[in-house]
């Protein structure tokens, strides 16, 4: 059993629910990891911090901290990165979403991924920091390149090269930054960038190092959650024709429909946490130190949790799934990445009144070992 390979991630969930009734938790031989596959236990990995430490990423990242460090550099990216500051990009996105879809009018068929899952997110994202137009596509250069650093995690043979390209990246990135930074200060513009320049809290402000990982983090979570989030609730919607017909009746459903896609077929799939001492769970003792995967996608489907768990219902309630995390941790993009699902999905509806896959084979995963959802996704559209 490889949990990592192609068809595992392209279908998880019948080797989650085996995991889940014989082995909640596992050690996966293979990549030496191990993993909790339970609501119960991935939830108490997310939230415990004391026991279950964020502190072993391949990144200095503020999702890779743990408190109090965590909260100080929460507290200063919230203050750029605010409820109101997201909600008034609604007007923007939708404007985004029906140029790209103008673009892919009266061809009949079109790669839903390449030409609007993926470009949508990445261009709502560099219009916030202020990137020019020009650099969009050095961007999505750079995000392919953090997509894949879930092979360090995991320790593949792809590790030694991801490191080595994560490393070149960063570097043009820094320089990147600091060039835009520079313009900020002597030119300060209402976006994001001048915006995390001048947070402060308390006295402390965001040195350039904090602003390079939290641009880093959101590229890789910022456009990687929306982009699976929309091309998976259309693989649901395609599998479930019932629900799609419902949703076409009450439109009214999709915040509903959005967070059983979230549940159903969770963009994030794991993140890992680090033992600080030795820990008990479900009846296996796990010594300090030990790497584990808090299996988000098997958690989602967990019959303790969710009624009728293999079910995609969008009138599931209440849902408390765990696609954006828990406790400290929850994702701080998720009210951008919904705000996003909502206005891509209404578009794509209002657009397009039969939707189909236009191919039979199954759709090849994404890059990232922790994300679910297709690299393409052709779709015939009238």
């Amino acid at each position: 059993m490889d949990l990592f390979s192609d068809d595992a991630r392209h279908n998880p969930y019948p080797i989650y629910a085996q995991l889940r009734a014989a082995a909640p938790v596992f050690h996966e031989p293979q990549s030496g990891l191990w993993m909790v596959f339970d609501y119960a236990g991935v939830r108490r990995a997310l939230t415990e911090h004391e026991t279950f430490s964020s502190r072993h990423g391949p990144a200095d990242w503020m999702i890779f901290q743990d408190p109090p460090r965590h909260a100080q550099l929460r507290a200063l990216v919230s203050r750029a990165f605010t409820p109101r500051s997201v909600a008034n990009l609604e007007r923007r996105i939708d404007a985004i979403a029906r140029e790209l879809l103008d673009r892919v009018a009266g061809r009949g068929a079109f790669d839903l991924a390449a030409d609007f899952a993926v470009p949508l997110p990445m261009i709502v994202i560099a219009e916030m920091l202020g990137v020019p137009a020009e650099d969009r596509p050095r961007i999505a250069r750079w995000n392919d390149v953090l997509l894949r650093m879930s092979y360090l995690v995991a320790d593949s043979p792809q590790a030694e090269d991801v490191f080595r390209e994560f490393g070149v990246i960063t570097q043009g990135m820094s320089e990147y930054l600091a060039a835009l930074l520079a313009e900020r200060r002597a030119q300060p513009k209402d976006d994001l960038l001048t915006r995390l320049g001048e947070a402060e809290v308390d006295g402390a402000r965001l040195t350039h190092h904090d602003i390079l990982g939290f641009l880093q983090l959101l590229l890789l979570a910022g456009s990687e959650t929306t982009t699976n989030l929309i091309n998976n609730a259309m693989l649901c919607f395609i599998e479930h024709p019932d629900q799609l017909a419902l949703l076409r009746r009450r439109m009214d459903l999709l915040p509903s429909a959005i967070e059983e896609v979230l549940r159903f077929r969770a963009p994030l799939q794991w993140m890992f946490r680090l033992t600080t001492r030795d820990v008990e769970l479900h009846g296996q003792t796990l010594p300090a130190k030990t790497l584990l995967l808090a299996m988000i996608g098997s958690a989602n489907r967990d019959l303790a949790a969710f009624p009728d768990a293999e079910k995609f219902d969008i009138t599931r309630d209440p849902n408390p799934h765990l696609a954006f995390g828990h406790g400290a941790h929850f994702c701080l993009g998720a009210p951008l990445a919904r705000l996003e699902g909502r206005v891509a999905l209404t578009a794509l509806l209002e657009r397009f009144s039969t939707i189909e896959l236009a191919e039979s084979e199954p759709w090849e995963p994404r890059k990232g070992l922790h994300v679910h959802g297709p690299t393409r996704l052709p779709i015939n559209v009238g």
